[in-house]
């Protein structure tokens, strides 16, 4: 039960601050200058922003205390306060925790900002929530490792989830210009597209970022040697999944880039029509993600090769 518990927090911490810092990329790379000031834009896009910022920080005030816990081998409930004060102050992972705390610190202020400051306060999002998906990287695989290959996994690491946070928040922001009720997709079909389009120039840079560092990852971690061992072990087993569920996400992202996007403004499919079909296709998408972020947080906390 300790470890369905851990593997929900890391889970919660994985996909908020994704959405964060993805959420708040997306006007910088997706939108022209004019269109980052729309109104509707702002308060549609910013809206979730301040509360992904404040689960953030509960969700790593309950990630450190649960971590705590399970050292301890009590219930979280039962956490000796002087206990987790010495791991926040004399372990990695708790210098770790406390950038993480005080990057959501920032992001939290800046998300105050977004209606009078878009771009600026965005850009202060960003550079926050990479911060803190960058600390994330000391709970796993990678913050076991050592030396200058330790660099080079934790470097990787980084970059792997602060390229899935651009995808999966580009996402999200689809979804919620796409929604049926308040969405902006159906008043300014023209910017809808502009951004559909404007965002897959930056995926064709997300992808080979996520497949390049994923392998970089699994060989510091695996090895190409032992590839055969690892899946016949849960660890293995659950990587083969989850690069499944990745090759699911390209097949549904060509789609939107190459049939999707050009029926919102083609003359033998309705508008309407068109709009139903790619919020259908980034909802697979988006779950087909949650999958893959479900996976990574039970990844962490398995053993790679069998014993």
């Amino acid at each position: 039960m300790a470890d369905i518990f851990l593997i929900g927090i890391r889970f919660a911490l994985y996909a908020d601050l994704m959405l964060l810092t993805g959420l708040a990329a997306f006007p910088l790379h997706a939108l022209r200058g004019g269109e980052r000031q729309d109104p509707a834009v702002i308060r549609a896009l910013s809206a979730p922003q301040s509360w992904l910022a404040v689960l953030g920080l509960i969700a790593s005030f309950i990630g450190m205390a649960a971590l705590t816990a399970s050292m301890q081998g009590v219930a979280l409930l039962a956490v000796d306060p002087a206990m987790l004060m010495t791991l926040v102050r004399e372990t990695d992972v708790g210098t770790a925790w406390l950038v993480r705390m005080a990057a959501l610190g920032m992001a939290l202020a800046a998300a105050a900002q977004l209606g009078k400051r878009p771009t600026a306060a965005a850009a202060t999002i960003v550079i926050a929530g990479s911060t803190a998906l960058a600390t994330l990287v000391w709970a796993g695989h990678a913050g076991a490792s050592e030396g200058l290959t330790g660099a080079i996994h934790r470097l990787s690491d980084a970059l792997h989830m602060i390229a899935a946070a651009v995808w999966l928040g580009a996402l999200g922001a689809f979804l919620i210009l796409l929604r049926r009720r308040g969405g902006i997709a159906s008043t300014q079909p023209a910017l809808m597209v502009r951004s559909l389009d404007r965002f897959a120039r930056v995926g064709t840079v997300c992808v080979p970022v996520i497949a390049a560092t994923g392998l970089i990852n699994t060989q510091i971690i695996v090895g190409s040697n032992n590839i055969g061992r690892a899946l016949t072990a849960p660890y293995g087993q659950l990587l083969a999944i989850k690069l499944l569920f990745f090759g699911v996400m390209l097949a549904l992202a060509a789609a939107n880039r190459w049939r999707l996007t050009p029926a919102l403004t083609g003359e033998h499919i309705a508008p309407a029509a068109a709009r139903r079909a790619i919020r259908q296709s980034l909802t697979i998408e988006m779950l087909a993600a949650a999958t893959i972020l479900a996976l990574v947080a039970w990844l962490g906390t398995l053993e790679p090769l069998p014993v």
